[in-house]
């Protein structure tokens, strides 16, 4: 039995330090001073995450009871320190068994990960679970460091207080999501990588263009959007047009770039061969190099989803009518609201991220055939 638990070290380092922090002070019981607390709800969810994780390594079940019972000997055990700080018997520095279990509790986590990725091949589900359990863990982190150690909020706002922001002002976010995001990002990534991908053909089909449209294609791309910004406002004006303008700059030459590396990939072998059926230059465009190309394509559109939703909100900064993110972010900062600011970041975050996924979802359905893709999947 001792030989089972010992060979699985970080549930070891979690049991070694949950034990040991139930005998150091972990929150106020009276005015004196500091000791166990007398919060029995918050020592039974502790107690009980000990024995699911005892129970895990003495059966060491497999699949999906497996990962059930670990997740939930997780949740459980992480639910103790929460319970402290809600009941505000923690302070700060002076509750370090708390602090130990916490970090026991990072252990505990690490192997819940471990196991799921284990299972990842056997179901879908789990590959979404598992970067979700990562994030709920950071999200964890930052709840109990910022209420444990009351961090002010002007510095740093809780999760929970960035959540409450975000529902109380759902309207408010919503027409800056619409302002920024549907109208000025996406407009400005669909010009940007198209005229990006139409002047790369171009460039393909006339040789000599390519001397002198990527020096100043590299040229543009290395002015900074703090020096872009202004200028397209004073062209077209405070509205989504000016912040379209500047993600198109921004979006331009790399789509460029990765378009004309994409279509130099065709061997001579395969050119050989379209040659010896007679095809035209835009038949062997069309059915040989730009499928070849896809991946590199998709990776400029991928590298341009980011850029486009930063250029947005940055130009926001130098002019824009009273909606957008960037406007938010500024003039909330300014009136020291960082948990609206917060809120207004995690709408970017997410509307990212979510973009980006899209992106990687089409490039996956077109693009599995790819030999790239095969040997991923190998």
């Amino acid at each position: 039995m001792i030989r089972t638990i010992s060979q699985d070290r970080p549930m070891l380092v979690f049991l070694i330090l949950g034990l040991l922090s139930l005998f150091l002070p972990v929150g106020m019981v009276e005015e004196a001073g500091f000791g166990w607390t007398n919060d029995l709800s918050a020592l039974s969810l502790a107690v009980i995450g000990l024995v699911i994780a005892v129970f895990y390594m003495l059966t060491r079940p497999t699949g999906r009871v497996g990962a059930l019972v670990v997740i939930a000997g997780v949740i459980i055990a992480a639910a103790a320190p929460l319970a402290l700080i809600e009941a505000n018997t923690v302070h700060s520095f002076s509750a370090y068994g708390l602090w130990l279990f916490v970090i026991g509790l990072g252990f505990y986590a690490w192997r819940a990960m471990e196991h799921m990725s284990g299972q990842v091949k056997d179901s879908k589900l789990l590959s979404l679970v598992v970067p979700a359990l990562f994030g709920m863990w950071l999200l964890y982190i930052w709840q109990v460091v910022t209420t444990g150690f009351k961090v002010p909020s002007v510095l740093l706002p809780s999760p929970d207080l960035i959540g409450l922001a975000f529902m109380a002002n759902l309207d408010i976010l919503a027409g800056d999501f619409y302002q920024t995001f549907v109208k000025s990002v996406l407009s400005g990534f669909a010009f940007g990588c198209g005229s990006g991908f139409l002047v790369a053909i171009l460039v393909d089909k006339i040789p000599f263009m390519q001397r002198g449209l990527l020096p100043l294609g590299s040229l543009v791309s290395a002015i900074p959007i703090v020096g872009i910004a202004p200028i397209m406002v004073m062209w077209f004006g405070f509205d989504w047009q000016s912040k379209a303008a500047v993600i198109v700059v921004m979006t331009f030459f790399p789509m460029l770039v990765n378009t004309l590396a994409g279509l130099e990939a065709t061997s001579h072998l395969e050119k050989d061969l379209m040659r010896s059926y007679a095809a035209s230059y835009f038949q062997t465009l069309f059915f040989v190099r730009l499928p070849n190309a896809l991946p590199f394509i998709f990776n400029a559109l991928k590298i341009n989803s980011t850029l486009a939703l930063i250029g947005a909100i940055v130009a926001e900064f130098f002019g824009t009518p009273i909606v957008g993110m960037g406007f938010r972010i500024s003039t909330e900062v300014g009136r020291m609201n960082v948990d609206i600011v917060w809120a207004t970041i995690a709408v970017a975050a997410v509307a990212g991220s979510l973009f980006y996924g899209i992106l990687a979802i089409i490039e996956r359905s077109l693009t599995f055939w790819h030999p790239s893709y095969r040997s991923s999947r190998s």
